[in-house]
């Protein structure tokens, strides 16, 4: 395949003027379909021979082509397809992500459509995980996306977490958190959190070897008040989830390609009507 591979890429040049070598879209299609594999297959023999795939070119120069391709490789599990889960599956498919898995019991109503990226008129009814599926491929064809309709609880978490390197969450409770960071360390998978009501959110990485929600919720024994939840009394408007989101894909991104600082035994507040972003250390 590499070889078809270079016949069919082309040079451009890039909005720095700078020469690329690179590979469309339509021909990708093409070779998957002449090789009998998947689009990602095809992404990946690209990466290795030094082609960028056309449609990662503006990430080129802040994510070489070897970490394109670890992206490509890795699989990251996002734990709620709702307000903070569906712009985090958005963005990390954007990204390049090789396979996501997606979770979430509920399907998409009325209330859902003033902050839930994946929510629309047309799905109302319809499961979140399955739209989810189906609005990823067509941002990115070459991410695979398997979904769970489900609850993450203590007797499936670890099936769904298995293969993956990293996971998110973006659930709406305490309990099911504390649920999904027991699995997550008996599994060695680092975990991003993020959490929202109103204009403000909050955000922490936790390593399996980290205290984690301990040093955020305490013991998180008691079964969540929904009615007495942050999200209920402050709401939430769509500008937080996102912007939320994409502090945490930003940290899924530092974990996998292994830069940056990530926000390892520190909570980071964010209150956006304030304008304000403080960072609390534990260490």
């Amino acid at each position: 395949m590499d070889k078809k591979i270079i016949e069919r890429s082309k040079t451009i040049q890039d909005t720095a003027g700078r020469k690329v070598r690179v590979l469309e879209d339509v021909s990708a299609f093409e070779l998957a379909k002449d090789f009998g594999c998947s689009l990602r297959s095809v992404y990946e023999t690209a990466l290795n021979a030094g082609v960028c795939p056309y449609r990662y070119i503006r990430n080129r120069e802040s994510i070489s082509m070897e970490e394109q391709l670890r992206l490509s490789k890795s699989q990251v599990a996002v734990i709620g397809s709702g307000g903070l889960g569906g712009p985090i599956l958005l963005l990390l498919a954007r990204m390049g992500i090789g396979r996501l898995v997606a979770v979430d019991p509920d399907c998409f109503d009325e209330t859902n459509l003033n902050r839930q990226a994946l929510s629309s008129v047309p799905d109302l009814g319809r499961p979140k995980s399955e739209v989810a599926a189906r609005v990823l491929k067509d941002v990115n064809p070459a991410t695979d996306v398997k979904v769970y309709q489900d609850r993450l609880d203590g007797e499936n978490a670890e099936t769904i977490l298995d293969g993956s390197k990293v996971v998110v969450d973006a659930l709406d409770n305490v309990p099911d958190r504390f649920t999904l960071q027991g699995a997550a360390r008996s599994l060695n998978i680092p975990l991003v959190h993020g959490a929202v009501a109103g204009f403000e959110g909050q955000l922490m990485t936790i390593f399996p070897e980290d205290r984690g929600f301990s040093l955020l919720y305490g013991t998180g024994a008691v079964e969540a008040d929904r009615e007495r939840s942050p999200e209920a009394l402050l709401g939430v408007p769509a500008v937080t989830p996102t912007f939320v989101a994409t502090l945490e894909a930003m940290e899924v991104l530092k974990i996998l390609l292994k830069r940056g600082r990530p926000f390892r035994n520190a909570m980071v507040h964010v209150d956006m009507e304030a304008g304000e972003m403080n960072r609390f250390s534990f260490e």
